[in-house]
């Protein structure tokens, strides 16, 4: 016989080769599984961070809004307290419109001969809008005297459209309609690249939001309103949330304006706030589309929105004040809340700064503006019943006959009524988002609007006779996303939002089909230059920045929290203890576990992790702070941005400087906002902190920038972050019975 192979050792061979194939390929398939899974779970993650701080800065700034609300009806008329904060709440004060363009005139502004940005005549041509647009690519800025006559125009042009602009498609025209931008001017220049600019053949909708957040917001705003005034029939602006004077405090905008534009910017930004009120609401496009920036409620009624003063509404944040005559015959502004009845606030007003009397929270710093509101509705019912047990007092020199005293007292009250509800419209359509279940509840993730389900859309639908509603208002990662069985689509057109490669920019065009055709983008060049995974890895390692910076700020709270699972104090507790314990003070809902090799490297000692170790790595310093409470420190980061908007609520000629005696009542306003004690000795600590020149003012960019988080590995700079909010803590004050 040969020593040949056998048939069945070739079968033997050839099955293990075979088994060891499929064994090979099902651990690279689990593999793969657990890799996309992984992948899956970072996306998640770094994407609930970003939207969880941007969402609690947002209701941070309208608690903030309430709380100034409620000093302001609460406190003595001549206080120093209300003194500071009382010009933010005088934005709809009555005055003709030529006393208004007079204050605005731009004829007294000399353009120097050095100048070498454009040139702008009126009425403008679109040759002069195009050139803007080069200029601001070329990174030029445009003279105060050319910005205030642009501005002064678009007033103008505005103050003559509907509260809804209704548009139509034909064969030869599609509509191209643009989510937010936010200040982002690379993502317009990008949308014009690639699908060229307005004209009479290519009409725009941009809706909404169009600042804050970026660097480059008023470049924005010029070149959207150059286009209006050429192409007024096909260029058509709604307003935003952030079209809003309160919100740019907070997001940027205002400080963008006044930076680049030092000698006029006050002018600029108060022209502004007139023009944000005149922006139309929405926009109907063939009777079937509606396009919009936030959303709608339950109780949206197009009908309402049309017929509304939309100007009255400067900020959408707190109903619109009316005017009363006082005693000297003189007309004075008074808030629609609280109490509409009174028309002598300073009977109401007895109490100081020092002296607060205990009130509900919930009447002005609840989770939702929709639950404030309702009290301004049960004010109002109330207000004929007000009347009369006060009349005795108030009324004492002037007494009408009974029967005009309740006609009056009830056309009051009326009229209030209207106004709530009216305003409560707009706040639902500026502010409001879509949820995945049916119905409709305040938005207490925001704290404005209302989240509301697919029954409400359909209802709303079918009331209004239409087929789709195109919003914007939340960032989405592939630039749009539908919802409520495709007939919500939400658009956002700010690429790269949270951080390079965080997420497309998209634009829809509308043809007389009316069927959505999507265009998405990336406007930075750094994306082309990414892997997937490394842009991946730069998002997450971004996101977890600002985690960190979070999670520092709560470190007495963390503490507290930790040692409750630290009986012994060992310095020591497990990983699970340490993931509930940081979940507890931060209500994030993020999977610690996993995130524990990112936010504690190197501090696992037999599976336990030294906490005291983990916060020694991070420290708030600032120059000569060492003998400040490291608690207060803990404390003026975590509120920074809080601090900061009330400095420039404060700083009310925007000189970006304040004197030594509004720096204490700022402080002072913020212990009481905060329900937390500071003394005037750790005032005056602060004081000699910050003022080293010893001047006897505070320059708002110095202290804003004197305590910071640094980290003995990298430093975590917030810059120009857009994650400026107060983190969850704030929530706790909501149940507080008293200040």
């Amino acid at each position: 016989m040969g020593c040949g192979v056998s048939k069945s050792d070739q079968f033997h061979k050839g099955s293990r080769k075979a088994v060891t194939t499929i064994r090979s390929a099902v651990l690279i398939q689990r593999w793969y599984r657990q890799y996309i899974a992984r992948t899956e779970m970072k996306r998640r993650y770094t994407w609930h961070i970003f939207q969880s701080i941007e969402y609690s800065g947002e209701q941070a700034q309208i608690k903030l809004y309430n709380f100034l609300g409620y000093l302001m009806d609460n406190f003595t008329p001549a206080s120093n307290e209300r003194n500071l904060i009382s010009h933010i709440f005088r934005e709809n004060e009555v005055c003709r419109d030529a006393e208004w363009e007079r204050y605005f005139c731009y004829k007294n502004i000399e353009v120097p001969e050095i100048y070498s940005g454009p040139h702008l005549t009126f009425p403008l041509t679109v040759e002069q809008a195009v050139g803007l647009v080069e200029a601001f690519r070329n990174k030029k800025q445009l003279h105060s005297r050319y910005v205030l006559q642009l501005l002064l125009e678009t007033w103008r042009q505005l103050r003559m459209l509907p509260n809804i602009n209704r548009i139509s498609t034909c064969q030869s025209k599609e509509i191209t309609i643009c989510g937010d931008l936010h200040g982002q001017l690379d993502d317009l220049l990008l949308i014009f690249y690639k699908n060229d600019m307005p004209s009479l053949e290519n009409p725009y909708v941009f809706n909404g939001d169009f600042v804050d957040r970026g660097k480059d917001s008023i470049e924005i705003l010029l070149i959207l309103f150059s286009f209006l005034l050429v192409y007024p029939s096909e260029v058509h602006l709604n307003r935003g949330n952030h079209e809003d004077h309160i919100i740019n405090l907070r997001y940027g905008f205002t400080k963008e304006v006044l930076t680049k534009y030092k000698l006029h910017g006050k002018r600029i930004l108060k022209l502004l706030q007139k023009i944000f009120s005149w922006l139309p609401l929405a926009t109907v496009i063939d009777q079937k589309v509606l396009v919009l920036h936030g959303g709608i409620s339950d109780t949206t009624d197009l009908a309402i929105l049309a017929r509304v003063d939309r100007h009255n509404y400067v900020s959408a944040l707190r109903p619109p004040k009316k005017r009363h005559q006082s005693s000297a015959g003189m007309s004075i502004d008074s808030d629609m809340d609280l109490d509409t009845s009174c028309r002598h606030k300073s009977f109401l007003r007895q109490n100081s700064l020092a002296f607060l009397k205990p009130i509900n929270r919930q009447s002005f710093q609840n989770r939702s503006l929709q639950d404030f509101s309702d009290r301004l509705k049960v004010s109002a019912v109330e207000e004929v019943e007000i009347s009369g047990r006060r009349r005795s007092i108030l009324d004492k020199d002037i007494n009408p006959p009974e029967n005009e005293r309740t006609a009056a007292a009830s056309s009051e009250s009326l009229n209030s009524l209207t106004v709530v509800d009216e305003w409560k419209q707009i706040l639902d359509l500026l502010w409001s988002d879509p949820m995945t279940q049916d119905g409709c509840v305040p938005n207490e993730v925001r704290g404005g609007g209302c989240y509301w389900g697919p029954d409400v859309t359909e209802d709303f639908l079918n009331r209004h006779n239409l087929q789709l509603i195109i919003r914007s208002h939340e960032c989405k990662q592939e630039g749009y996303e539908f919802c409520h069985n495709r007939k919500v689509l939400t658009l956002f057109s700010a690429s790269n939002y949270y951080d390079v490669g965080s997420n497309r920019g998209a634009y829809v065009k509308l043809g007389p089909d009316l069927v959505p055709y999507l265009i998405q983008y990336q406007a930075s060049s750094m994306i082309r230059e990414l892997t997937v995974r490394q842009s991946a890895g730069r998002t997450e390692r971004s996101a977890l920045k600002v985690l960190r910076e979070q999670v520092f700020a709560h470190k007495s709270d963390l503490l507290c929290a930790i040692k409750r699972f630290d009986r012994n104090n060992t310095g020591l507790v497990c990983v699970s203890d340490w993931a509930s314990a940081v979940e507890s003070v931060m209500h994030l809902g993020l999977p610690w576990r996993m995130l524990r090799s990112q936010l504690v490297p190197g501090k696992i000692h037999g599976g336990m992790i030294d906490y005291h170790e983990w916060f020694n790595e991070l420290a708030i310093k600032g120059v000569n702070a060492d003998h400040i409470d490291q608690s207060l420190l803990e404390t003026l980061y975590r509120h920074r941005s809080t601090l900061e908007t009330i400095f420039r609520i404060v700083d009310y000629d925007n000189s970006g400087f304040i004197s030594i005696e509004d720096f204490q009542q700022t402080w002072k306003l913020l212990s009481v906002y905060l329900k937390m004690e500071i003394t005037d000795d750790t005032i005056a600590d602060l004081i000699v902190t910050i003022d080293r020149n010893q001047d006897g003012s505070i320059d708002i960019e110095e202290f804003m920038e004197a305590f910071r988080l640094t980290d003995k590995k990298s430093r975590l700079e917030r810059g120009r972050s857009m994650f400026m909010g107060t983190a969850t803590d704030l929530t706790k004050l909501d149940g507080d019975p008293n200040i």
